[in-house]
């Protein structure tokens, strides 16, 4: 796996962080990461979802839409795999939750997933961050001109960062919660939040500088300098990414070596979600 190293390093410069980088680097360097992440991992679950077309700018890109029309909208962020099981599990999942929502999860790698480690560097590695905003607001102006009359975003570790960033950089969102992972100051301040937002990361993380203790609490104390509402928990033992529950993710998980299956945690997580979102999304 060393020859794929760079390629994640690269991708977490992104954030600006050699921190992050290297720790990422060491632990898919593995045997066990490197052993997992050659098998490829597909969705069994039937798709529920309505394909459309957003415009932004000069560029066209596919999203997903499942749930209820006219509802309060929430727009769904990908893992660094891209749009896969996973993140389409989660949209259903938030879809379902009380009151009813209409999810739609932006295709931010343009119709590409990474199925092993390498895939998955390589399209990280090569998103275009400010423009990945871009495409998050053009999203919260699809669902708010389609029936929306509020949109929250919500995304996971890549996703996680991405949309508290849109909590700074894009006025339009009421309301954003993030699962393990917070964007440097580089891409968005989160002192200068101007959207309520929720964040979840895991006591266990491992992601030093990206979705650790210390970042989570980092990052508490940014959003308390913004003065808009927030929470942020720490879930003990539990690690990163926890809330992939799915049978797909857990035997994903499962396979690294991570036995930190927590479905109290998980269902908590959910709970608060679903209370935020709720609160602020409300008409």
């Amino acid at each position: 796996m060393a020859s794929t190293q760079p390629l994640l390093c690269r991708a977490l410069h992104s954030f600006s962080r050699p921190a992050v980088a290297a720790n990422f680097a060491g632990f898919i360097s593995t045997p066990t990461f490197s052993r997992v992440y050659a098998t490829r991992y597909m969705a069994s679950a039937a798709e529920p979802f309505l394909k459309v077309q957003i415009q932004r700018d000069d560029t066209i890109f596919d999203a997903y839409v499942v749930g209820k029309e006219n509802a309060p909208g929430i727009v769904v962020l990908q893992e660094w795999w891209g749009v896969d099981f996973e993140v389409k599990n989660h949209a259903q999942k938030i879809a379902n939750l009380a009151p009813g929502y209409r999810a739609l999860i932006p295709d931010l790698y343009r119709g590409k997933v990474g199925l092993d480690v390498a895939e998955a560097q390589h399209l990280m590695g090569g998103l275009d961050w400010p423009g990945a905003v871009k495409d998050i607001g053009a999203s919260v102006q699809w669902l708010k001109a389609n029936g929306s009359p509020k949109v929250g975003v919500t995304g996971f570790c890549m996703g996680g960062a991405l949309s508290i960033a849109s909590a700074v950089l894009i006025p339009e969102v009421d309301a954003a919660v993030g699962f393990y992972g917070s964007p440097s100051a580089e891409l968005a301040d989160a002192a200068k939040a101007k959207a309520p937002v929720q964040a979840h990361f895991g006591e266990l993380d491992s992601f030093v500088g990206f979705s650790d203790v210390t970042a989570a609490k980092q990052l508490e104390e940014k959003l308390k300098a913004s003065g808009v509402p927030s929470e942020v928990y720490i879930y003990p033992g539990v690690g990163h990414a926890f809330l992939n529950d799915s049978p797909e993710g857990k035997q994903r998980r499962k396979d690294m070596g991570v036995n930190d299956d927590d479905p109290a945690a998980v269902e908590l997580a959910w709970s608060r979600f679903s209370s935020w979102m709720s609160k602020y999304l409300s008409s």
